[in-house]
């Protein structure tokens, strides 16, 4: 039973781990009242955070033993929701923990549990602590190697993430299967599933010419359902390789679809654990958007392989990092697939609902917070959503192929860590040679900006005016606001409704207006009529607007080049 209270943590004390995991064998003997977990772990100290402790997290777990290279250890306690090992050897070393849980008894749904007769894991935020003792925080990646054994006939699928390695019968009716994953995760990451489904398998060809198998596990008699999200997955899978040159790294991709599984989804590398109704659909039954949805799910939690699984976190804080820029990335696979324009106005649908009113209240805050009290409170549609159109933002300011160019930068340098916002901009900045010191701001920002808009037009020099001001409103924990790098994408239309060159100087300009002082003046020569401004086109900044008319005033706002769109948050609260 646990008895911490909850407590504020801020972004401001992060502290890289006293120590590091860098293996981890799970042996799990799956039993609903006495599940028994052994969890041998390579440790090393971290030699610029020293510390004579190792100080582990774990919850509602009975403790049976604790060994370093393999002789029993003592020298440890516990502590409240922690297990404090003492008396530590100085080089790397090998700590076995033993450990009893409950999955049946486990009601938070989170860590290890048992519903509806089939075993099952959620781990994030810090689920992982409710299976084992562990350094369990985003920043710990460790490779798994990971044995389940349980009763054959009631649970004959044995998962886990990875690639199977080994399986095989056992005395008493019982079996085991041991997979393992070549590629280090942190510990929310870690994924099992045991129960007996229904199976729809199908393969995929990778652009390098690797066959990997796909299997989508389904309650049983729901197997008619899955077909869609299947070939959404092969979608998905290829969208990444043509548009982000990413392909998929292991043998074997599964989806587990089931009705009890208490999140929307969740992208345990490649495992990844569903609601049914995030998966199942059949023309019977379903709507149009009942499958788009299904798409863009299955293509959000699958696009997660590089973008939150290969480059992670480095503390919850960075939420964004992860779910923002795959939010993008979905939306782009929607659009690309499907109508762009019906997909950007349901975004920006979501954006002006409940974004903009989750700004404008007393939770606003930055989409990287700087302070929480309860983990689970960051899944919210401004981690999600606004970070989406902040990572759009970047795309607009660089266009597609320096953000492509940035995306190879980022996981060139990155690949197999848990990193920051500020990584993924650097990255930006350096691929492009192009300053986003003041772009950053909207990482640790909260609040919906306002942008007031005046024109002003000269016939006799045929200069047309533009100027722009934005303003920041307090917030409850940002009393104080500094000036962002908004863009702006313009449109000029004559009376005709066809686009005029915007000219100042003799040159041609961007079409994209770089707003980054309180109040700008953008000035267009050679503009032979009074125009008609088509101004945040695409929606590209997630501002409001207010319109200052001293006189006459021509605008459409948009947008798309005339209309607006709404996907929902693909969180793991869907």
């Amino acid at each position: 039973m646990t008895t911490t209270q909850p407590h504020a943590q801020y972004l401001r004390d992060y502290q890289a781990p006293a120590f590091f995991i860098d293996e981890l064998e799970l042996e799990v003997q799956l039993a609903p009242l006495n599940t028994q977990v052994v969890a041998r772990s390579l440790v090393r100290a971290n030699a610029d955070n020293p510390s004579a402790q190792l100080v582990l997290d774990g919850i509602d777990l009975t403790l049976l033993k604790v060994r370093i290279n393999e002789q029993i250890h003592s020298a440890y306690h516990l502590e409240d929701e922690q297990l404090v090992i003492e008396q530590l050897p100085q080089q790397p070393f090998t700590l076995e923990i033993t450990t009893e849980c409950a999955p049946q008894s486990n009601t938070s749904l989170e860590g290890l549990y048992l519903s509806d007769g089939a075993y099952c894991t959620q781990c994030e935020a810090q689920g992982f602590r409710k299976i084992t003792y562990f350094l369990d925080r985003p920043d710990v990646m460790a490779s798994y190697k990971v044995t389940i054994v349980a009763d054959k006939a009631q649970f004959p699928h044995l998962l886990s993430n990875g690639n199977k390695i080994d399986s095989g019968d056992l005395a008493d009716g019982k079996h085991f299967a041991t997979w393992q994953d070549p590629f280090k995760k942190p510990s929310y990451l870690f994924a099992l599933v045991a129960g007996d489904f229904d199976v729809l398998r199908d393969t995929y060809t990778t652009v390098s010419g690797r066959e990997v198998a796909l299997e989508l596990y389904v309650d049983k008699g729901n197997l008619t359902k899955a077909p869609h999200a299947m070939a959404s997955l092969k979608r998905a899978m290829q969208w990444d390789e043509q548009r982000f040159d990413l392909e998929y790294d292991l043998d074997v991709y599964m989806i587990v679809a089931v009705d009890f599984f208490n999140m929307g989804a969740m992208e345990n590398k490649g495992l990844n654990i569903f609601n049914s109704k995030c998966v199942l659909a059949n023309s019977d039954t379903s709507t149009d958007r009942d499958f788009h949805l299904i798409e863009s799910i299955v293509g959000h939690e699958y696009f997660h392989n590089w973008t939150g699984n290969r480059v992670t976190c480095r503390d919850w804080f960075q939420l964004s990092l992860k779910e923002g820029l795959t939010v993008f990335r979905d939306q782009e696979f929607s659009s690309d697939l499907g109508s762009r324009a019906l997909n950007r106005i349901d975004a920006v649908k979501v954006m002006r609902t409940h974004q903009f009113a989750e700004d404008a209240g007393p939770m606003a805050h930055p989409i990287r917070p700087e302070k929480v009290i309860e983990m689970n409170n960051f899944y919210t549609v401004t981690v999600y959503d606004k970070g989406a159109e902040v990572i759009r933002m970047l795309h607009t300011l660089l266009g597609e192929a320096g953000f492509q160019k940035g995306m190879k930068l980022y996981f060139e340098r990155h690949d197999g860590q848990a990193v920051t916002c500020d990584d993924f901009v650097a990255a930006m900045h350096d691929a492009n040679d192009t300053d986003l010191s003041q772009f950053s701001r909207w990482y640790g920002q909260a609040g919906t900006p306002l942008v007031s808009v005046q024109e002003e037009y000269d016939s006799a020099t045929k200069r047309y005016t533009l100027t722009l001001t934005q303003t920041h409103k307090p917030t409850a924990e940002q009393p104080h606001k500094e000036n962002l790098l908004i863009p702006v994408a313009i449109e000029l239309l004559d009376q005709q409704g066809q686009p005029m060159t915007l000219m100042r100087d003799g040159k041609v300009l961007d079409k994209v207006l770089h707003l980054t002082e309180e109040r700008q003046d953008f000035v267009f020569e050679q503009v032979d009529e009074r125009p008609v401004a088509v101004l945040f086109e695409d929606f590209s900044a997630p501002v409001q607007v207010q319109l200052i008319r001293p006189s006459r005033i021509s605008f459409i706002l948009s947008a798309m080049p005339a209309a607006t769109l709404a996907v929902g948050m693909r969180s793991k609260r869907h």
